[in-house]
């Protein structure tokens, strides 16, 4: 059991990883082509390789899933997600973006309880408000925070922690790879609604950035940044396939503290992006993450103690 936890939390690590490298490239295209343009690049790359993992996995036929109306419902739930955290991109910092997103764990295993009906320990609540106040520290998060784009991430936030639990009860019977597909499709689906309702309805820009993002019409991609976006593609694949798994093998109340390392990722990229230099609250919040994460995965670990001899005895 241990070691199905452990490799849970890796998955979710790596899946966090690369996760965090598609944010980057997602604002560096944001200024010049519309949401869905990017969406559908991304989930064409990332069919065929979704196919073939699905193949190599379960095989194709396990597509034809009985639960797939609960698996399109994880999906569609996913796809307003990420696209309100990509459409909250372009207005805000990464940094912020990625704060008030990270609400997410919090939210993960409060409500892991009372969804899933798993023991929440109040060490792992501890562990979460502390991972918590370091996302506070290592941001410090200023006035951008009040932009009402934010409002997009704490939306994504509420979603994608709904959308895990829903992992984390269909895993028994679904694989990841499965998951993955289906989350890819809706994707697919949902760019091409998107182009289609913009591109009937005539909206145009409107000078924010976020809404921009969205209704701005579509134009032919350079080289270079059709490669970003379908790199999108490649990191997704992986992505959804390793966030899947982890909540197949792991309790949603513990992987959800290492959601939190997705923070120590953002400064890195704005440094070598954006040329954000980390300062002393980054390394303070970091310790903070990575401290709680560390005593969230020992929470419930210890074998327990013998009982002492005289209540053997009775």
């Amino acid at each position: 059991m241990r070691n199905r936890t452990l490799l849970g939390i890796l998955c979710l690590c790596l899946g966090v990883l690369v996760f965090s490298i598609q944010d980057a490239l997602i604002k560096a295209v944001a200024g010049t082509y519309p949401v869905s343009e990017a969406l559908l690049i991304r989930a064409m790359v990332a069919l065929p390789i979704l196919l073939w993992m699905v193949h190599r996995d379960v095989g194709l036929a396990a597509l034809a899933s009985p639960n797939w109306r609960f698996l399109a419902t994880r999906s569609s739930i996913l796809f307003v997600s990420y696209c309100a955290y990509y459409l909250a991109i372009p207005a805000l910092p990464i940094a912020d973006a990625a704060a008030l997103f990270f609400l997410a764990p919090l939210l993960i295993m409060t409500m892991a309880g009372p969804y899933l009906g798993e023991r929440v320990p109040w060490q792992s609540l501890a562990a979460g408000a502390v991972g918590l106040l370091g996302v506070i520290v290592m941001v410090n998060p200023g006035a951008g925070i009040f932009e009402w784009a934010a409002l997009l991430s704490l939306v994504s936030a509420g979603l994608y922690s709904f959308s895990q639990l829903m992992a984390r009860k269909i895993g028994v019977t679904e694989s990841a790879t499965t998951m993955a597909f289906y989350q890819n499709a809706a994707y697919l689906i949902g760019a091409v609604v998107i182009t289609t309702v913009f591109t009937a309805t005539g909206f145009q820009q409107t000078g924010h950035p976020s809404l921009d993002f969205l209704m701005r019409p579509w134009i032919w991609p350079s080289l270079r940044d059709f490669l970003m976006m379908g790199a999108c593609g490649i990191i997704a694949a992986a992505g959804m396939v390793l966030l899947g798994q982890a909540y197949r093998l792991t309790p949603a109340n513990k992987a959800a503290t290492f959601e939190y390392t997705g923070l120590l990722w953002a400064p890195l990229w704005g440094f070598l992006f954006f040329a954000e230099i980390p300062g002393s609250g980054t390394v303070i919040g970091a310790l903070l993450i990575v401290g709680a994460g560390i005593f969230a995965l020992n929470v419930g670990t210890r074998p327990p103690q013998a009982a002492p001899a005289s209540a053997t005895a009775d």
